[in-house]
């Protein structure tokens, strides 16, 4: 009798075991499952509004800073540098009295993220363009500006800093829309935009209009290039001088 209490005993033990791991391999498996599938059903239903502010015109500028989900920067065509603290819900002009009109590109220091770069004027060519004033540096989070060189270069489409160092700054500069110049092209700065080299320069006629850092290696730049030409009355794009370029040295040759 005892015997066969025993045997009930543990069959009741193994048969636990088979529904554990059973258990257990379903989850996995739901898991996994989980990860290569995306259920396209959950975005269809959010509906997109607009969160402000109301004034500027359109925006080819945005930037947030990691590990501050509430923390965003953008620049606007005509109304300067926005910011807000609680995700949207308020916006405040930050460079009203220092400087204004078109903004290109913003870019945050990884290492220090009151250290801020914009550049002037947009890139999103069209019927009517407006041109910016160079480039400007906060180190306060906005609160205060100050310019750091490039006055001609009309529109600035990307900038990029080092993540590691934020002395080191590179600048894509499309130049003057409406006529040939000398400025176009990619500049490095290794003094905080005190001073500024160009590095790449593809011809008169085209400036840079992209330039990506490998996050991995900050030596490894990719860099592209724009023929275009804005007149009164008609938009030429493309031709000799559009291009991509690739530095694995910081710029030093492409």
């Amino acid at each position: 009798m005892r015997y066969k209490n025993y045997i009930k005993l543990f069959g009741y033990l193994l048969i636990g075991l088979l529904l554990i791991n059973t258990s257990v391999y379903s989850q996995k498996k739901s898991k996994k499952n989980n990860l290569q599938t995306y259920n396209s059903s959950l975005h269809e239903s959010v509906e997109y509004r607009e969160i402000g502010p109301f004034r500027g015109g359109r925006s080819a500028a945005v930037v947030g800073v990691s590990g501050n989900p509430d923390l965003f920067y953008f620049g606007a065509t005509g109304g300067g540098v926005w910011k807000t603290t609680n995700g949207g819900e308020t916006w405040k002009n930050i460079s009203d009295g220092f400087f204004g009109g078109s903004i290109g590109s913003i870019a945050i220091s990884k290492s220090d993220p009151n250290i801020i770069f914009v550049g002037g004027g947009e890139v999103t060519v069209r019927g009517n363009v407006s041109s910016g004033y160079g480039v400007w540096k906060s180190v306060d989070a906005g609160k205060t500006w100050k310019s750091s060189g490039l006055p001609n270069s009309r529109h600035i489409p990307r900038i990029v800093i080092d993540p590691k160092n934020p002395d080191i700054v590179y600048t894509a500069v499309l130049g003057n829309i409406y006529k040939p110049t000398n400025d176009r092209g990619v500049y490095k700065s290794i003094d905080g935009g005190q001073n500024w080299e160009k590095i790449l320069f593809s011809n008169e006629h085209s400036g840079a209009v992209e330039l990506v850092m490998d996050p991995n290696n900050s030596r490894n730049l990719f860099a592209s290039t724009w023929r275009m030409q804005r007149t009164p009355y008609s938009l030429s794009s493309g031709g000799e001088g559009s291009a991509l370029w690739k530095s694995t040295d910081s710029g030093k040759t492409w």
